[in-house]
């Protein structure tokens, strides 16, 4: 048994603490998943189309609201609906935004340790063009980075700017 004067190594203390909050992030998660259900639920009341959604998705606009799921859902239906209307045939082609990729001005470089994927932006490289062009260029990238990053790091990108 530990000694509870400071003699003692600490070590079962150490463990039941591990322990405790080994049990909180389950609660925690259980709790996540409960809100992601209820969410989900209401956006595709809202639009049902949403339902193509991954969980993912979902959990990014829930966690970006602190779990609250009126806040989150609001948000995810305002950007339901901007997607729609910026990019109505579900993702951008490189036939729309030609210009701003023969700038080559950036480079998705593989992935780091952890899976994450790296992209290296040239910021010097870029050419005025179009505000809308720029825009549909950012909402191509970031698809890509997107759909690259292995699902464990789906929230997490790195991008390295080089001026």
């Amino acid at each position: 048994m530990e000694s509870s004067n400071g003699n003692g190594s600490g070590k079962g203390m150490e463990v039941a603490y591990e322990e405790v909050e080994e049990e909180a992030n389950f609660e925690s998660d259980e709790i996540e998943r409960n809100k992601m259900g209820i969410m989900r639920a209401l956006v595709e009341r809202e639009d049902p189309s949403s339902k193509d959604v991954d969980d993912f998705m979902i959990r990014r606009f829930l966690r970006a609201r602190d779990l609250d799921i009126e806040k989150a859902t609001n948000m995810f239906l305002k950007y339901l609906s901007w997607k729609k209307s910026f990019v109505p045939n579900g993702s951008i082609s490189e036939s729309e935004i030609p210009k701003q990729l023969a700038q080559n001005k950036l480079f998705m470089q593989g992935v780091d340790k952890t899976g994450r994927p790296i992209v290296v932006v040239y910021g010097g490289r870029h050419k005025q063009t179009t505000l809308e062009e720029f825009k549909r260029f950012v909402v191509y990238t970031l698809e890509k980075i997107c759909s690259s990053a292995e699902r464990l790091y789906y929230e997490v990108n790195v991008v390295r700017v080089e001026m």
